[in-house]
């Protein structure tokens, strides 16, 4: 791999892990609660698992100029793998096996600030 290209890798995941941080923050503002953080099995990763209240939420987290870019950049293998990964964790958590689950994106901008977007996309593929 070519250094510039590593560099570039590099950079990229310590603004999407900033960016993480960003959006774990504003949820914790919203009243959410830290269940996982960047939670791996064999079908992939999900950023965020948080709840509030019943609900609890996967979250993808964006580092992207608009939030309609954040959006479009979720492609649907990208969101079938999470909806796995998500299974998983289900089944490892009996409240969100029983309560309400979602799918959500928050996307961070250059500024820092972040947009939450609740049911960004669904589970069932």
């Amino acid at each position: 791999m070519p250094a510039s290209s590593n560099a570039n890798r590099v950079k990229n995941e310590k603004r999407g892990h900033k960016a993480e941080s960003v959006a774990l923050i504003f949820l914790r503002l919203k009243g959410y609660h830290l269940l996982a953080r960047r939670f791996k099995s064999h079908h992939g990763e999900i950023d965020l698992i948080m709840r509030r209240g019943e609900t609890t939420a996967f979250i993808e987290v964006k580092a992207r100029a608009t939030t309609d870019a954040a959006l479009a950049s979720v492609t649907p293998t990208q969101a079938r793998r999470i909806s796995a990964a998500a299974s998983l964790s289900m089944g490892r958590d009996v409240k969100a096996a029983v309560g309400f689950c979602r799918f959500d994106i928050v996307s961070v901008n250059a500024y820092l600030w972040p947009t939450h977007v609740p049911n960004a996309f669904s589970g069932e593929f």
